[in-house]
């Protein structure tokens, strides 16, 4: 977003780090909920705010005004001894992990303020303990959120602790999920506005990992330049217009949990719902401005339902046309996602081509010298161009205080949503987000003296 920050970035940095991306925000395929609202979105809230705050009550990069760019990754634990061989037990692997939370707590706190991260454990003393790559760059708002998948409590002997509401995803009709990104047992979160600060902190915290926990996926996201607007995905749609305002009572329902049942360590935690949702734009590019309005259940040129309004007026859903038909259809994307309780933080990707991409249509091929084929009645046949391994769509981000608000909404979402023509799932994972920190606090402190 052009002011998104308070203050200008590097188009050189973008152009260097995402080559292929143009374009704006947040979420798709179970991003666009229907609530109305009577304000904009607060946006870029403290324009000029270079740091954020590391300490406090929730974790950072969640109530946190979305940045432009955000890196998740998620690691797995070792369970073998690199030195010595065989497999761990699971107190030495709690070890490990107790180790590595120090140690993350540590530079994440120190890079959000715009310090150094610290010697690095274990490296030789003439080895820089930094990579160097933001020296003389503030924190551009740097945020550091951290998560734990549902093996990791088995893994470090504290199943009991685990959170009462985590559980891994079940399986969605139309589902093409590749386990090269869905899974994980620790997910971070790295969001800024400069790339390059997000870069050097992914390296000072992956520089920490070897020996304790290997890494299993990384994604990068942007967001476009719209100020304070609703920022919109590569669909060209609005998205998350609908989203509690933070600070908002509804905000802290939908988020934070507070169940009686939940452990104690887990009190004013959240939960995480991570997709990789690929879009087919192609597809979406050739069809008519009906059909896309219609797909989604909003204009997409000013957001506002199709029941008639302005963005943030409450969706009239049974509202008629001239034909006797509701004006929203009741197959859209907004009618079928009403009223579901969670935080859309997501980002879009634009990856271009990429070699394990599977063509997103099933039955043809596009590679050279296919055949001609047919994508519908509104895109006339053509030669292939490679277009359908294009790997580009949104990493969908929901926070919410219990994840099967996003199942009960994804299995509807999955049977008959119009939106379904145009994307895949391919990544998936699930994430309990612990509290924030009070000063001279180490992630998870409570989980591991429990």
């Amino acid at each position: 977003m052009s002011e998104r920050s308070g203050s200008p970035f590097s188009r050189r940095a973008a152009i260097t780090t995402f080559a292929a991306t143009a374009g704006a925000a947040a979420a798709a395929g179970g991003a666009l909920a229907a609530g109305g609202r009577d304000a904009p979105p607060p946006g870029t809230a403290g324009a000029g705010r270079r740091v954020e705050p590391f300490h406090g009550k929730h974790q950072p990069g969640i109530a946190t005004p979305q940045q432009r760019y955000a890196l998740f990754a998620a690691f797995d634990l070792e369970t073998s001894d690199p030195v010595k061989g065989g497999r761990l037990r699971p107190e030495q692997v709690a070890a490990n992990f107790q180790k590595l939370a120090e140690w993350w707590t540590a530079v994440a706190e120190r890079l959000m303020r715009g310090l150094p991260p610290g010697p690095r454990p274990g490296a030789a003393p003439d080895v820089p303990p930094d990579s160097g790559i933001a020296d003389g760059l503030d924190p551009a708002r740097l945020t550091v959120t951290f998560g734990f998948g549902p093996e990791l409590f088995e893994r470090i002997g504290r199943e009991r602790a685990r959170p009462r509401r985590l559980a891994p995803l079940p399986g969605f009709r139309g589902d093409r999920l590749e386990a090269a990104w869905s899974g994980g047992e620790i997910f971070v979160q790295v969001c800024g506005d400069d790339l390059q600060t997000i870069s050097r902190a992914f390296r000072a915290l992956r520089s920490r990992a070897p020996g304790l926990a290997r890494l299993r996926w990384s994604q990068q996201g942007f967001l476009g330049g719209f100020g304070d607007a609703t920022p919109r995905n590569l669909f060209g749609h609005k998205d998350g217009t609908a989203n509690p305002r933070p600070g908002s009572a509804a905000f802290d329902r939908a988020l934070w949990s507070t169940a009686a049942d939940e452990p104690a360590w887990f009190s004013g935690g959240t939960y995480l719902v991570f997709r990789k949702i690929r879009m087919d734009l192609p597809k979406w590019d050739t069809s008519t401005a009906r059909t896309q309005d219609e797909v989604i259940g909003r204009r997409r040129g000013d957001g506002a339902p199709l029941s008639g309004g302005r963005e943030f007026s409450t969706p009239d859903f049974a509202r008629t046309g001239p034909d006797g038909k509701p004006l929203i259809p009741a197959d859209s994307h907004v009618a079928l996602v009403r009223d579901v309780p969670m935080l859309r933080r997501s980002y879009n990707y634009d990856y271009a081509v990429q070699a394990i991409s599977e063509p997103i249509a099933a039955g043809h091929d596009h590679g050279e010298g296919s055949a001609d084929h047919d994508h519908g009645e509104n895109m006339p046949r053509h030669s292939g161009s490679g277009h359908d391994i294009y790997d580009s769509g949104v990493l969908f981000c929901a926070y919410l205080s219990d994840p099967a608000e996003f199942v009960r909404a994804q299995h509807k979402l999955a049977e008959s949503d119009r939106l379904n023509a145009f994307i895949r799932h391919t990544g998936s994972a699930v994430f309990a987000v612990p509290p924030g920190l009070r000063p001279g606090q180490r992630l998870a402190a409570g989980l591991l003296s429990g």
